[in-house]
Formats: structure tokens, sequence, C-alpha cells
């Protein structure tokens, strides 16, 4: 009779929930940072296109590997380029924009700010398509 006394209105006692909380806790410690992940990759703060030299691709990372690249947008002749840094992260992408290095391209992009890791990138923005850019 004491036993269904401290049973719960919904037929479980206290000490089998109390056993709950830690696997709750935990699934919610693996879930929050993996959908907030999730939503600053998936997410675009901004998007355009930049037009100008590639410069550089290389492959970095030291556990997640991710293209980064360079153009160099030139303003007025004479005048030092802006440099501005790209993140790759699709293979055909980068194969692509790699047979246009020394070239002007025209690069699309989207802005993810947040991204909790390096390792989906170095830059916040990151280059989805690419294409040479008309002289």
């Amino acid at each position: 009779m004491q036993n269904n006394a401290a049973r719960t209105e919904l037929g479980q006692s206290p000490a089998r929930r109390r056993r709950r909380w830690p696997w709750i806790l935990l699934l919610l410690v693996l879930a929050l940072p993996a959908a907030y992940t999730w939503f600053t990759l998936t997410w675009s703060y901004s998007d355009g296109e930049r037009v100008g030299v590639l410069q550089k691709l290389s492959r970095k990372g030291w556990l997640c590997k991710t293209y980064e690249g360079e153009i160099a947008m030139y303003v007025v002749g004479g005048v030092a380029p802006q440099i501005w840094s790209f993140t790759v992260r699709d293979p055909q992408v980068a194969a692509g924009l790699n047979r246009w290095l020394g070239q002007r391209v025209r690069l699309h992009y989207d802005e993810h700010r947040g991204v909790p890791s390096s390792c989906f990138g170095d830059t916040v923005y990151f280059v989805d398509r690419g294409e040479p850019a008309q002289q």
C-alpha cells in the first residue's frame, strides 16, 4: 500500500524518475550544440558575389580539411589590392576554382556568422560556386 502511495500520477516511482535525469541532461548537452551548429551552417547572414584575381586555393586543417582561398580585388591600377579570404567546403567547386588560379573570377558566397568551430572553415565566407569573369 505504501509503495502505491509513492507512485506518481504517471505510474512511476520517484526513484525511477531520478534515474532518467542524467540521460535527459546528457541528451540536452549533446543536442543543443548540434542544433546551434546546424542552424549557423544552414542560415545565411548574407550572400553576394565578389570579383577578383584568384591568387590562392589550398586544402587546410589538422582534422577537418577545408579549402581556403584568396582573391585580390583591384579597384584601380597602381593601388594595392584588397585581399578577400574565403572558404570552400565542396571539393567539386574547389576543383573548378583550381583551374582558374591566376585568372579573374566571379565567386558567389554565403556569409555564416557564429559558426562554433574552425573545423567548418577558417572564414565566415563560404563560396558555393564560381565562374571566370569577363575582363
